[in-house]
């Protein structure tokens, strides 16, 4: 039986196995502060904040489209051309509004010199009737005191008659009895006659008085419609004016009409969805195509109904693009109505007996802080995907 011998052990083993656990337990204990840490940024994360990728870009898409009807003379953009507002999209013949416009102009012409004929008419009929009404008054007053002046000279003409008469008797006797002479009672008989015809052109004297007496009656109430005759020229001039004011909204509307021969930007954008072409014949109304605006972006972010919790309007947000790979802030505008789920075509029927508890999503509008200063070459566009951290604490 061969001795044993036993081997010998190296003086530094001791040591070499201590370094080693020793390695081992500062291993351990990193990768239990990295646990800690990722944990706690974890519970930072979940507690202080809440993000979804459900989220996108979101803006305003505005179908242009024709005011008036006509020809398409000229067609100035392309598809997918950036536009400023106030740039002309597209032209229409503008012959048929020029005629328009001209005819107007000369319509409003005519009604702006029958206004000034109108208005002067009014301090001449103010004048005339003035005039009209003292001329009126006063010979009433005149063929008044004719009147009573006839009414004298006829009473002047009966008592002149009464006594011719009265004397023609008297010679009548005399005269056949030859008391007074033949040539005597001839100029009784002529004075007789005389005085009878004096006193009947004496009542006819009244009778014209009187009728003449009537008529500067009538010739006053006439005139004293003045203040009426005044009013009624003056609402001829109003009326005239109105006519004017009339030919002038219908000269803006024919010009107004004639502006919109030339289809402009609203607003800056991208054209997309171009469909008008030259030549083409366009009505009111009619889509021409769609312009993307560039301006007043906002972020659609579909958050789980668990994550509203502590979520309010007006707390800031970090927005993740990832087209641009650039991080943008906003804050919450508003928190939406209803559920996505809710507002969609079809909506779920839970009356079944089949539920099934889903968590439901929850639109909230995101707008930018600073979208010029922060998007100033316009990289987003409405659809882009991003990723919203919302600060709830």
């Amino acid at each position: 039986m061969a001795d044993y011998i036993p081997t010998p052990i190296a003086e530094d083993a001791e040591p070499e196995s201590a370094q080693t656990n020793s390695r081992r337990r500062v291993v351990l204990a990193a990768v239990v502060v990295a646990i800690a840490l990722i944990a706690s940024g974890l519970w930072w994360h979940s507690t202080f904040s809440e993000d979804t990728d459900d989220a996108q870009v979101n803006g305003h898409l505005i179908q242009v489209s024709a005011r008036v009807a006509g020809q398409v003379s000229k067609v100035c953009v392309d598809e997918n051309q950036v536009v400023k507002a106030g740039d002309v999209i597209a032209e229409l013949d503008p012959s048929d509004y020029q005629v328009a416009v001209e005819n107007a102009e000369a319509a409003l012409a005519s009604a702006e010199a029958n206004a000034a004929a109108a208005n002067v008419n009014v301090p001449i009929t103010t004048v005339s009737t003035g005039s009209n009404l003292t001329s009126a008054d006063a010979n009433v007053s005149g063929s008044h005191a004719a009147v009573e002046q006839a009414q004298q000279q006829l009473e002047a003409a009966q008592a002149a008659n009464i006594k011719a008469q009265a004397d023609l008797e008297r010679y009548k006797p005399l005269v056949a009895k030859d008391v007074i002479s033949k040539q005597q009672f001839d100029a009784a008989v002529a004075a007789a006659d005389s005085a009878r015809h004096t006193e009947e052109a004496a009542r006819e004297g009244v009778r014209v008085a009187r009728e003449r007496e009537k008529q500067a009656q009538a010739n006053l109430t006439s005139a004293q419609t003045a203040p009426q005759q005044v009013a009624a020229q003056s609402a001829r001039a109003r009326q005239a004016q109105a006519m004017v004011q009339e030919a002038q909204a219908k000269l803006d509307m024919a010009r107004l009409n004639l502006s919109y021969t030339k289809i402009v930007a609203p607003t800056a954008g991208i054209i997309t969805r171009k469909s008008v072409e030259i030549n083409q014949n366009v009505a009111p109304g009619q889509n021409l195509l769609m312009l993307v605006s560039l301006e007043g972006l906002w972020v659609t972010a579909n958050f789980k109904e668990t994550q509203l919790r502590h979520m309010a309007a007006g707390q800031t947000v970090e927005i993740e693009v990832d087209a641009t790979g650039k991080t943008y802030h906003g804050k919450v505008t508003q928190i939406g109505g209803a559920t996505g789920s809710v507002l969609s075509l079809f909506p779920p029927e839970n009356a079944t007996g089949n539920y099934v508890k889903v968590v439901q999503r929850i639109p909230v509008r995101i707008d930018f802080d600073n979208l010029a200063g922060e998007d100033p070459h316009h990289e987003l566009r409405p659809g882009l995907s991003v990723e919203p951290k919302v600060k709830v604490k």
